[in-house]
């Protein structure tokens, strides 16, 4: 018999349906029926037949017709609402993100425990079992937690100390992490937990691997973890939904109750048994899973911003001259080396010939402005500080980060500081100072081709100037975004408050350094994105000349997205669909095929220093130095 779950102002009813052949309005009326039934009032109605609603479905979102059959319009077991005309959505429901469903929706390879893994967390939790049967006094096990830590709980209780400790911490604020980011912060805990550190029962850990399988994704604030304790508000948020309370997000259902989500996927809630409240939510993995996001998008977008940036130094008619190899080898940090190698690969004359090069080649001009000059300076430490942070990031997903430790072999358990945050708070919020300085020089150059005085094209890159305001706003735009950066680069890991009574009395603030992060690097690629536009327009200008063959390409992706500019238009959509090439890295795999070809003809033993993708269990860093050979540029 199918069955929907159905939600009437706040509430999650289960609506059987006897026949396939009932009308979606069936399925309503049913539901709002049930609905009366549960309140003293009615519900404030009369009758079913005077209440007027509409239905959508909890996934996407999307209207149903009421004359539809519930065969033919959904799917057994499926999550929808109904909304009272007149009613304002209901103040609790959540709507999916569509945009993120098919991310889930492809076949993804169960994850399950190595036997290594399986054996540590088995001799990890007998500790736990003796502790508890013998009625030692341990921190988190059979006392309370933080300033009660010298309450000893009696064994009665030790289930609901774990319970209750959940339900208490989830304490968070604000708009929840999105599924993706969510699923990253369920895989790092897990990962955690599988070590055999934390004194998890196998069966407990077992169900929580079926939760992350099914993409059954707990309702997680983003805000409210000062980063040392671990992160104890988000994490108990996620708990809280392994144990079948609070909210709940799977692509099959959207948001809704976690015992719903939980049944709908045919799951159980978990019980907690003592020690195991506290060994889900003591660790970093807020921190990390946020930095894991960030530090993957700031090398993408570090490689893309020398390519926009070489596109750049074409359309101002500048000189490769600065990127000599004999001028880094005498300053051989890995970062300026490789940036400098990348906009040879891209504007070596020799190698891709530019009519546009080739216009300028006895030009009176000296040397350009430090914003093209110094490309390889200030690009490179971003790269190196990129490298530097995925290392220490790392690190990190791959720590047991538990308090107290279970330490099986010695058959005892230690109380210590690992759930501490403060490596990669520091970490990530060096990543942002780093990062932020792609959009600072990025946006200079930005001015340098809108003025007409610097870049010799017209004012804002557009003819009727006056009639006309072309790149004016667009530019403004990213001034406004670099000056954000500006303050939230002011790092949160140099703050502590003290918190629980001051037994956590210095703590990370990471969850904040993380989150900024993020927020900064989001900045940069819409910064690149706005240069990237003004960049492909500078080219409309010199036209019939063309660049080298590798920038035409990335003329060509930018131009299959985003028309030239000819008269003024809404550009907001201009600048999302640039922002989108960059977050997929379009332009990276266009050029990326020409910057290789270069670096196996040119430097056959080198490659490149950029990040490399995380692996959980081992640091896969690959950044050999560059082997650079003499080459001179006559552009």
């Amino acid at each position: 018999m199918p069955r929907y779950t159905v939600h009437v102002r706040g509430e999650w009813l289960a609506v059987p349906c006897l026949s396939s052949t009932n009308t979606i309005e069936w399925l309503g009326k049913e539901a709002v029926r049930r609905y009366m039934k549960n309140k003293p009032d009615n519900g404030g109605f009369a009758s079913v037949e005077e209440v007027k609603f509409y239905i959508r479905r909890c996934k996407g979102l999307g209207l149903l017709d009421l004359d539809d059959t519930v065969g033919d319009a959904l799917e057994d077991n499926e999550f929808v609402e109904v909304v009272i005309e007149g009613d304002i959505m209901s103040p609790d429901f959540i709507p999916s993100q569509p945009e993120g469903v098919h991310l889930y929706s492809k076949y993804r390879e169960p994850e399950q425990l190595t036997p290594e893994a399986e054996a540590k967390v088995k001799q990890s939790r007998e500790v736990i079992e003796r502790i508890v049967k013998e009625q030692t006094v341990v921190y988190g096990i059979t006392t309370g937690f933080g300033k009660f830590a010298r309450t000893v709980i009696p064994n009665s209780n030790l289930r609901e100390l774990q319970v209750n400790l959940v339900r208490s911490h989830s304490a968070g604020v604000g708009k929840p992490l999105t599924p993706e980011r969510t699923r990253m912060l369920l895989a790092l805990r897990i990962n955690v937990l599988a070590k055999g550190y934390s004194g998890i029962s196998l069966e407990t850990l077992e169900q929580v691997i079926e939760v992350f399988n099914a993409s059954c994704l707990p309702y997680i604030p983003e805000k409210g973890t000062v980063g040392a304790s671990g992160d104890l508000a988000p994490l108990s948020h996620l708990a809280l939904g392994l144990i079948g309370e609070g909210k709940m997000w799977s692509p099959k259902s959207g948001w809704a109750d976690a015992k719903y989500v939980l049944e709908a996927h045919g799951l159980k809630p978990i019980t907690l048994k003592p020690k195991e409240g506290l060994a889900l939510i003591n660790g970093t993995q807020m921190i990390t899973s946020l930095g894991c996001e960030a530090v993957e998008r700031a090398g993408a977008i570090a490689r893309q911003a020398d390519i926009i940036a070489a596109l750049t130094l074409e359309v101002l008619k500048g000189t490769t001259r600065a990127f000599d190899t004999d001028i880094h080898a005498v300053r051989p940090h890995r970062g300026q080396a490789e940036v400098a190698f990348r906009f040879r690969s891209l504007l070596d004359s020799d190698h891709h010939p530019s009519e546009i090069a080739e216009s300028h080649r006895f030009c009176d001009r000296v040397q350009d402005a430090y914003t093209m000059r110094c490309c390889p300076q200030v690009h490179g430490i971003v790269n190196d500080t990129i490298a530097f942070v995925k290392d220490i990031i790392t690190t990190e997903i791959n720590s047991a980060t538990d308090n107290p430790m279970v330490f099986a072999e010695r058959e005892e358990t230690i109380s210590g500081g690992n759930f501490h945050g403060e490596y990669p708070a520091k970490a990530l919020d060096y990543l942002a100072i780093g990062v932020h300085e792609l959009a600072a020089i990025s946006e200079r150059r930005i001015e340098r081709l809108c003025n007409p005085s610097l870049s010799e094209l017209p004012a804002f890159l557009v003819t009727e100037g006056g009639l006309n305001s072309g790149f004016m706003i667009a530019h403004c735009t990213a001034a406004a975004l670099v000056s954000e950066n500006k303050a939230l680069c002011h790092p949160s890991s140099v703050d502590s408050l003290s918190t629980s009574a001051a037994t956590e009395d210095h703590v990370s603030m990471g969850g904040w350094a993380a989150r900024k992060a993020l927020r900064v690097i989001e900045h940069v690629e819409q910064v690149l994105a706005i240069e990237l536009l003004a960049a492909c327009q500078g080219i409309e200008f010199l036209r019939p000349l063309r660049t080298t063959t590798p920038l035409e390409k990335v003329y060509d992706l930018v131009r299959s997205v985003v028309r030239p500019w000819i008269k003024d238009r809404f550009m907001a959509p201009d600048i999302e669909a640039a922002h989108r090439l960059l977050v997929e890295q379009k332009v990276w795999e266009v050029a990326k095929p020409y910057i290789e070809k270069y670096r196996r003809e040119h430097i056959p033993e080198s490659r490149p220093i950029s990040p490399t993708a995380f692996s959980l269990g081992s640091l896969k860093m690959s950044a050999d130095d560059c082997h650079d050979h003499r080459h001179q540029n006559d552009l």
